[in-house]
C-alpha cells in the first residue's frame, strides 16, 4: 500500500460518511429511518439488495473455495441466488411492501404478531438477532484480514476502522444512507472488479484465456460440482438461498418493504437476480485463475489480495481495497438497520408496556441507539471469530445452518398455501432446526464424517432447514390452525391495495 492507495481508501471512507450526513436530512421519523418512507425506486432497491447480499468475506472465504474447488462456487452461490430471486420476484418480494401498505410495518417481523402470536414473534426476533450478530462479526473479520494482507494493519484495528465508519453513517442516515452508499459502492466495486479482471486477462495471454485456462487448473476445478460441494450441497443451498435472499435475511426484506408497491418490489428482485447472474463471472475470474498465477498457496483465502498486489499499480490497489470494503459496509450497514427495526418495533414493545406511547422522535432515537449497539457488539464478536470456526465457519455452517429454521415460518407464513400452519408449527419447526444443527455439528459430527465423508457440509447445513420445513408442513396438515385475522392478512397480501384499506385500521386495534 503506497501513499496514493491510502489516499484512495481515505477518500472512500470520507465519501461514505458524507453520504450518511446528507441522508440524515431525509430522515424525519422511524419510517424514514427503517423503510425510506416506502419511496425507494426499484433500480436503487435492486442495487441495494444485490450489494447487501454479500460482503468482502466473498474475497476471503469464497476466494479460498474458488482456489481449491473452482467453478462450483458460481454454481452453488451465484446461480443459486439468481434462481432464488426469480422465484421470489413472483412469490415473496411483492408481499413485503404490501405489508407496509396495509399494516404500516417497518420491521419484517411485525406482521408475525397477527400471523401467529406474540410468543412466536418474540422467539424469532430474539434468535434471529443473536444469529445476525455472529454473521456480521464474520464480515468484519474478513475485511480486517484483507486489510492485514494489503497493508499489515492488525486485525483488531481493521475491525475498528471499517466498523467505525459503518457505525457513523448507518446510525445517522438509516436506510436512505445504506441504499445511497450501496449505489456509490456498487460503482466502485464495478470499476475495481473490471480493472483486476482485465489485469488477469493480460497476465494469462488475452481474452482467449477465459475459456482456455481451465485446462491448466487443478483437476476438477472446471467441473460444476467438486469436492464437498456436491449436487446435494448445491440443492440444499438452493433452498437456503431462496429463503435467505427473499427476506429470511432481514436486511434484504427491508429493501422490498421500502418499495412503493408490489410490482416495484418484483422489478427490484429481478434486477438483483440479473446482477447475480452476470457480475460474479467477472468477480470470480481472478479467483479461479489464482492457482495458475499463484501456485501452491499455503493460505488460499489470501489469493485475491495477493493477486491485487502483484498485478495492479499504485492507486488501483487502493481502489480494489475500497471495493472490497464496499461489500462489507453495504451488507453490515443494512443488517444493522434491519436488526434495529426489529429491536425498536418488535422486541422493545414486548418488554416495555409504555413503548406504544413513544413519539416519532423517541422511536427514531431508539432506532439509532440500537443500530449503534448492534454494530458495536458484532465488532466484538469479530475479534473472537476463531472461537466459532473462523470466517467460513461463521458464514457457511453457523449462518447457513441456522437461517432456515428462522426463515421458514417467517416467509412461508406470507403464503396462502401455508395458512393452516400456526404458532405450534412455527415454534416446533424452529426448535427442530436448532436441535438438528447442534446434533449434526457437535454430537454426531465425527460419525457423519465417517459415513458420508464429502457430504458432511451438506448434511450440517441442509439438515436443519430441511427438517424444519418438513415439521412446519406436517404440523399444518395434522393440526390445522384457524384464525380469522391471520387468514384475512394472508389473503390481503396477494394483490397490491388501492389504498391502505380497512385491514390497516383493524391492525391498529389488534
Amino acid at each position: 500500500m503506497a501513499a496514493l492507495d491510502w489516499l484512495v481508501v481515505g477518500g472512500y471512507f470520507f465519501v461514505m460518511v458524507a453520504i450518511g450526513l446528507w441522508a440524515k436530512a431525509r430522515v424525519h421519523d422511524a419510517a424514514d429511518f427503517f423503510t425510506a418512507g416506502g419511496r425507494m425506486p426499484w433500480w436503487l432497491s435492486g442495487i441495494s439488495h444485490h450489494m447487501s447480499g454479500y460482503s468482502s468475506a466473498v474475497f476471503v472465504g469464497y476466494a479460498a473455495i474458488a482456489y481449491t474447488e473452482g467453478f462450483v462456487l458460481y454454481v452453488w452461490w451465484a446461480l443459486g441466488i439468481t434462481f432464488a430471486m426469480v422465484v421470489g420476484a413472483f412469490v415473496f418480494a411483492p408481499r413485503w411492501p404490501r405489508l407496509r401498505q396495509r399494516l404500516g410495518v417497518i420491521s419484517p417481523l411485525e406482521y408475525l404478531k397477527i400471523r401467529y402470536n406474540l410468543p412466536t414473534q418474540q422467539l424469532l426476533a430474539w434468535s434471529g438477532t443473536a444469529l445476525k450478530v455472529f454473521d456480521v462479526g464474520a464480515k468484519w473479520t474478513a475485511t480486517a484480514l484483507l486489510l492485514n494482507v494489503f497493508a499489515g494493519v492488525p486485525i483488531a484495528w481493521g475491525v475498528l476502522i471499517t466498523g467505525g465508519v459503518t457505525l457513523i453513517y448507518s446510525t445517522i442516515g438509516g436506510l436512505w444512507a445504506d441504499a445511497l452508499t450501496d449505489l456509490g459502492q456498487f460503482v466502485i466495486q464495478l470499476v475495481a472488479g473490471i480493472v483486476l479482471f482485465v489485469a488477469v486477462l493480460g497476465k494469462l495471454g488475452g481474452v482467449s484465456s477465459i475459456w482456455t485456462m481451465w485446462g491448466d487448473l487443478p483437476e476438477g476445478n472446471a467441473k460444476p460440482f467438486n469436492g464437498q460441494y456436491t449436487v446435494l450441497f448445491v440443492m440444499v443451498y438452493l433452498l437456503i438461498n431462496t429463503l435467505s435472499y427473499n427476506g429470511g435475511t432481514w436486511n434484504l426484506a427491508q429493501r422490498f418493504i421500502a418499495s412503493p408497491s408490489g410490482s416495484e418490489a418484483r422489478r427490484a428482485a429481478l434486477f438483483s437476480g440479473g446482477l447475480y447472474l452476470v457480475w460474479p463471472l467477472v468477480m470470480f475470474f481472478p479467483m479461479w485463475a489464482a492457482p495458475i498465477l499463484l501456485p501452491d498457496l499455503a493460505k488460499p483465502d489470501q489469493s485475491y489480495a495477493l493477486l491485487t498486489q502483484e498485478l495492479l499499480p499504485m492507486g488501483l490497489i487502493g481502489l480494489v481495497l475500497a471495493g472490497l470494503f464496499s461489500h462489507t459496509m453495504a451488507m453490515t450497514g443494512s443488517d444493522a438497520n434491519a436488526i434495529s427495526a426489529v429491536v425498536t418495533r418488535d422486541i422493545v414493545p414486548a418488554l416495555w408496556r409504555g413503548a406504544h406511547r413513544m413519539t416519532g422522535r423517541t422511536e427514531l432515537l431508539l432506532g439509532r441507539i440500537s443500530t449503534f449497539a448492534f454494530i458495536a457488539l458484532s465488532m466484538a464478536i469479530a475479534l473472537t471469530a476463531d472461537s466459532f470456526g473462523g470466517v467460513l465457519g461463521l458464514l457457511i455452517l453457523w449462518f447457513g445452518g441456522l437461517v432456515g429454521p428462522i426463515a421458514i415460518p417467517m416467509l412461508l407464513g406470507l403464503l396462502p398455501a401455508f395458512r393452516r400452519c400456526g404458532p405450534a408449527a412455527a415454534i416446533v419447526s424452529w426448535a427442530t432446526g436448532l436441535l438438528v444443527f447442534f446434533v449434526t455439528r457437535y454430537v454426531f459430527d465425527e460419525r457423519i464424517a465417517e459415513l458420508a465423508k464429502d457430504k458432511v457440509t451438506a448434511i450440517q447445513v441442509g439438515g436443519p432447514v430441511v427438517c424444519s420445513l418438513i415439521v412446519f408442513v406436517l404440523i399444518g396438515l395434522l393440526r390445522p390452525w384457524h384464525n380469522a385475522a391471520s387468514d384475512e392478512l394472508v389473503d390481503a397480501l396477494s394483490n397490491d391495495p388501492d389504498g391502505a384499506g380497512d385491514l390497516e385500521v383493524k391492525a391498529g386495534h389488534a
